[in-house]
């Protein structure tokens, strides 16, 4: 992985977390926090491409698109469990 694939990869986090945050709003640890919102948006990526290929899905989603796609619906998964787990 060279750097420009990190940085690529870096970028598509921080969208993902971003777009996820907005799509589910409320509070969560380091809100505003870009650092935060990069970190929910890489795992995102990696839970969004492990649910498609559970699903037999990973086909449906090539390119820049569908990586952003994957990372925004692994992020809001992210985002959900965390929020089961933390409930009061």
């Amino acid at each position: 992985m060279g750097i420009l694939d990190i940085i690529i990869t870096a970028l598509i986090g921080l969208l993902a977390g971003y777009l996820a945050q907005r799509i589910m709003p409320g509070r969560d640890p380091g809100e505003g926090s870009v650092l935060i919102t990069m970190i929910i948006g890489v795992v995102g990526a990696i839970v969004g491409g492990f649910l498609a290929g559970l699903l037999g899905l990973g086909g449906l989603f090539g390119g820049l698109l569908g990586n952003i796609v994957l990372a925004v619906i692994g992020s809001i998964v992210l985002l959900w469990l965390y929020r089961l787990v933390t409930r009061r």
